[in-house]
């Protein structure tokens, strides 16, 4: 559970502070308002990552050397300070060395309105989808994910040579196929352990007797070592590595058919809910206890009955912070805090307490 957090030079902050119900905490504002970095904050806080950037350099406010972020999780006072030539962490005011201490304090499960993209859009927001739950899941995933995207920018470093520097692309596909294999078979195995509570999950939700399937797809054949060696001439000619896991993917499917070409946007919307109600199954049931449940605006998108059948769906113990832009469907929220979020200057947002 959160209690209090604190950020500094954090994308639209300059400053803020703000305290949780153990509960239910409600932030309410207008569009562009601040509301989605609060929440990306938190996610940075306890999980050192941004479920919507790939870089925590883009979180950085514009004209700021580095960001902070500061607070209270279960009992436990997390810090975080990040540059791009600094990165320090302190869990109860002690400097770890490791984030492996600090990362197993809190899991938390992001739901936006930006979901949606897990289905719409490219590989790279499903790969992240699953690096995000993974780092959570597995205690190696996140080293061997680092590791093998080390191997991955030095092997492309030398391919874009010219000429290629084949002798040294060669060592890096060593290290590239042993973190690829590990990679490749944790990403499969968490696909296989989220399908079933997405099912459900979807069921739960969608107002239809519809069927939902998942099915992953490798960035490279069963034998990638093979593949790697085969696809050297595709490699000669664009200069970079063209199989491997940073290709991975993973389809949804619909009643039997691919639901970004035939599902309609409800549904879609519906399906990339589902994955994520999915994830925070997986990882209650790993942990024994609820994550944090971060929920982006992700109402409003919705037609009423599946508004309602969401919130039934979610899980019923744990915290939840939740934005909106209006209160339609607060009188279904549990009693908690509501706070409301504006502009008080140029490029600065301020927090009201409404209640």
């Amino acid at each position: 559970m959160v209690s209090k957090l604190s950020v500094r030079d954090f994308r639209c902050f300059s400053s803020l502070e703000i305290e949780f119900h153990p509960e239910s905490t409600c932030i309410i504002g207008r569009n562009a308002s601040g509301k989605t970095s609060l929440l990306e904050a938190l996610a940075v806080l306890t999980r050192l990552q941004s479920p919507k950037a790939n870089s925590l350099l883009q979180l950085i406010r514009i004209g700021a050397k580095g960001l902070v972020t500061d607070g209270f999780v279960s009992d436990y006072h997390l810090q975080f300070y990040y540059s791009a030539s600094r990165r320090k962490l302190a869990l109860d005011a002690v400097v770890q060395k490791s984030s492996n201490t600090y990362l197993d304090i809190a899991k938390v499960v992001y739901l936006a309105n930006s979901d949606i993209g897990l289905i719409q859009g490219s590989s790279d927001a499903r790969r992240r989808f699953l690096d995000f739950v993974g780092s959570q899941l597995f205690g190696n995933y996140r080293e061997i994910l680092r590791s093998y995207e080390k191997a991955l920018h030095s092997r492309n470093h030398y391919l874009k040579m010219i000429p290629s520097r084949r002798r040294e692309v060669n060592a890096y596909s060593k290290p590239l196929l042993q973190f690829g294999h590990q990679l490749t078979n944790l990403r499969a195995f968490l696909l296989e352990r989220l399908e079933p509570p997405t099912i459900e999950s979807f069921a739960a939700i969608s107002d239809r007797n519809e069927t939902l399937s998942l099915c992953y797809q490798s960035g490279a054949t069963a034998d990638f070592e093979k593949a790697l060696r085969e696809s050297e001439g595709e490699e000669s000619r664009f200069r970079t590595t063209v199989v491997g896991p940073h290709r991975d993917d993973f389809q949804l499917y619909l009643n039997t058919k691919p639901a970004e070409l035939f599902a309609s946007e409800g549904q879609q919307r519906t399906v990339a809910i589902a994955l994520k109600l999915a994830q925070s199954k997986v990882l209650e049931l790993e942990f024994k206890k609820p994550p944090l449940l971060l929920l982006d605006d992700v109402f409003g998108e919705l037609d009423p009955v599946r508004r309602n059948r969401l919130f039934s769906a979610l899980p019923s113990r744990g915290q939840r912070v939740v934005t909106t832009t209006h209160l339609d469907w607060l009188d279904s929220l549990p009693a908690g805090k509501l706070y409301r979020i504006h502009e008080s200057s140029p490029g600065d947002r301020i927090l009201e307490k409404v209640t």
